[in-house]
């Protein structure tokens, strides 16, 4: 399981739409890696959580598998469609 896999993963597991979700992966500048995540505009609010605390999570998680993995840092944007 990659990077974005394992992100598509949580995010689709929090999301009441997981068909909606889409995680893409751009590379970064300085060897950092940037994912964009896209979610339906009604699971924006379970995603980014009460005072940012669910993205804060998710980004600790993500940046976490990242440092067992490949040792990269990890930027993710959170947006909607």
């Amino acid at each position: 399981m990659n990077l974005r896999e394992f992100t598509e993963y949580l995010v689709k597991s929090i999301a009441t739409e997981p068909d909606m979700v889409k995680v893409q992966e751009f590379g970064g500048e300085d060897d950092s890696v940037v994912l964009e995540v896209l979610v339906h505009e009604s699971d924006m609010g379970a995603i980014i959580g009460k005072q940012g605390k669910m993205a804060k999570s998710l980004r600790t998680l993500v940046q976490a598998y990242a440092y067992l993995h490949d040792n990269k840092r990890v930027k993710i944007n959170i947006d909607s469609f």
